[in-house]
């Protein structure tokens, strides 16, 4: 009689162990992300998600995780770090998310992460390149996408000697990204034992890029250096444009996007901007590219984006390192499945990712594409010189 007693006092513990971890249920795992839905970056925010419910939908037709099927909260943080701290409290203490996954924005994400830290929630493949996204370590920090600073400083030089160019200038936004963006572009420069010709800065938020732009003109800069994202990186080049101002503009992964020449038009040609995963486009040499492809634009009536790509591959690793985690999985349990996982390149061209336990950021390897004729095309691949 005793001995059943201490069996079934051992059954409820651990049913009550297994009760306790937050997002998941019999039946469910619930996961959140914050996105900008109605600020500057809305155009990022919308095919984030599209990307994220379109793995989620292909997921949970096959029967979701272990019988569990994956559900998505979402929240609107309009790019503001303010809003972010409301909607993470939100996800975080009132819906009890597991995790937050692909949540936009560098401030947003600083913002936010505290307070899930303090709830054992992972802050999972922010969609943001900053170094506060895996530095200083923490066991609850995994993050996929090179710094802006690497991307900067390991491509900066390929681009100066390919080009042959002898002054090299930035204007970047005034906060956090653009700092980064001006420590890679100064210790980039360093390799091909160079210094800046100039910099100007502007705040978040700025329409008005004509002093930036004559500050550069005047300084006879050869290439300009971005700190921007999508409408700053179209404001300042269509205003060189129209400066009559034509020098060799480079950007961030920020700038990675088909909205850059959707929006800003013929002007935008030439541009170059640091890049992972390769642009989906409709008619993609790969059949894989090609009918994924098709099948988001059925799905969202768009065609697909970068950003898209992201959302889809957020999930889908999660999703992986989830199955492997185990039928009754916990925090701890994910952590150490993603601390041996190796995740292959993808049809779309992104690197390997490998996590340790001392290791949150999953590749530092980025490449160059510049968008010529209206399409982004890579220009210097992956460990080029």
């Amino acid at each position: 009689m005793k001995l059943k007693i201490a069996i079934a006092s051992l059954s409820l513990l651990a049913s009550v162990a297994g009760a306790q971890q937050q997002g998941i249920s019999k039946n469910e795992i619930l996961i959140g992300t914050i996105q900008d839905l109605s600020g500057p970056l809305a155009g990022y925010g919308k095919q984030a998600r599209a990307g994220m419910m379109m793995a989620i939908e292909e997921i949970n037709e096959l029967g979701g995780i272990h019988g569990r099927k994956i559900k998505l909260l979402v929240e609107d943080s309009g790019y503001d770090p303010k809003k972010a701290i409301l909607a993470t409290q939100k996800l975080v203490n009132q819906e009890k998310i597991f995790m937050m996954v692909g949540h936009i924005g560098t401030a947003q994400n600083e913002a936010a992460m505290p307070i899930q830290f303090e709830k054992d929630v992972i802050n999972f493949f922010p969609l943001t390149a900053a170094r506060s996204m895996y530095e200083p370590f923490h066991r609850l920090k995994f993050s996929t996408l090179p710094t802006y600073y690497e991307q900067i400083h390991s491509s900066l030089p390929k681009l100066v000697r390919q080009k042959n160019v002898t002054k090299v200038c930035t204007i970047y936004q005034d906060d956090d990204f653009g700092l980064e963006v001006l420590q890679g572009t100064e210790e980039g420069l360093k390799a091909v034992k160079m210094t800046l010709t100039d910099k100007a800065s502007f705040k978040r938020g700025a329409t008005d890029f004509s002093s930036q732009v004559a500050k550069m003109q005047a300084s006879g800069c050869e290439l300009v250096v971005l700190g921007t994202i999508i409408r700053e990186t179209i404001g300042t080049i269509g205003t060189a444009r129209k400066m009559g101002f034509n020098p060799i503009f480079m950007g961030s992964s920020a700038a990675y996007t088909d909205l850059i020449h959707k929006i800003g038009g013929k002007a935008m040609d030439g541009f170059y901007a640091a890049s992972t995963a390769q642009f989906p486009y409709m008619d993609d040499p790969s059949q894989p590219v090609r009918r994924w492809a098709a099948k988001y634009k059925t799905q969202f009536n768009e065609d697909p984006s970068t950003i898209s790509v992201f959302g889809y591959t957020t999930i889908n690793v999660f999703a992986n390192a989830m199955r492997d985690a185990g039928d009754r999985p916990t925090t701890s349990k994910f952590i150490r499945s993603m601390e041996v996982v190796k995740v292959p390149a993808d049809m779309f061209g992104a690197p390997a990712l490998k996590f340790t336990p001392t290791r949150r950021l999953g590749s530092d390897e980025s490449r160059l594409s510049q968008i010529q004729d209206g399409r982004w095309n890579v220009v210097i691949d992956y460990n080029s010189k």
